[in-house]
């Protein structure tokens, strides 16, 4: 499987922009990944006053790269660059090795 991460620093970032990050993941981003043609799972990562991310895991070669030249030909305007202040300060592709589900299962949800 194939993976991209999209992350942004927080180092700079406005005052509670975490709160404002997952209010907008809760509100529209979840639901826009959510059934996505080509991609398997989405999750959303913050260290607060470090960094946030977004990890995906694509289908296929392709789908990770039609979504990847899609999002540097935009990054600068994205919602999340928007927020923070700042273009994403790293765009990095990966292969998954493996996936396990544990015993209390995967859980898709909006918040937690």
């Amino acid at each position: 499987m194939l993976g991209l991460s999209i992350r942004w620093s927080l180092a700079d970032a406005p005052e509670g922009v975490e709160d404002e990050l997952a209010a907008f993941v809760a509100g529209t981003s979840h639901a826009r990944f959510t059934g996505m043609s080509g991609l398997r799972f989405k999750t959303w990562r913050v260290r607060h006053g470090e960094w946030f991310e977004g990890t995906y895991v694509f289908a296929t070669d392709e789908a990770r790269a039609a979504f990847e030249e899609e999002f540097r030909a935009g990054a600068a305007d994205v919602p999340g660059s928007r927020m923070v202040g700042s273009p994403p300060v790293l765009i990095e592709p990966f292969d998954v090795v493996a996936i396990a589900e544990g015993w209390d299962g995967f859980l898709a949800a909006p918040h937690f």
